[in-house]
């Protein structure tokens, strides 16, 4: 359960850095950029992105613009299940995690 993020997979003219478009702006109309070596301290979709790609490697730096992510591959890198974790940002409900009913939101007072 959750809202799919589509995701577009684009190359870029230079070798090495790939674009992808959502149709969910991630960052209003501000931009973030990260890099691997700095630590990612903030819970905000472009932080959460930037964090899922750095952990699952190959990836040097991630710039996040509106609904642009362009991803910056390490040597050897390549963008195999990119898209995936970026489609996935805002699916709550995994296989095997049971879904709240109102009895759980229910207070002493209901």
């Amino acid at each position: 359960m959750g809202q799919p993020v589509t995701v577009l997979e684009k190359q870029s003219a230079v070798p090495g850095v790939v674009r992808f478009e959502t149709n969910r702006a991630l960052t209003g109309t501000g931009h973030e950029a990260y890099r691997q070596d700095e630590e990612i301290r903030g819970q905000r979709p472009p932080d959460l992105v930037a964090r899922r790609l750095f952990e699952r490697g190959g990836v040097e730096r991630v710039h996040v613009n509106g609904n642009v992510i362009t991803v910056h591959l390490a040597r050897g890198g390549d963008t195999d299940g990119i898209a995936d974790l970026i489609g996935d940002l805002y699916t709550y409900y995994r296989p095997g995690v049971p879904v709240p009913t109102p009895e759980d939101f229910a207070t002493d007072e209901d």
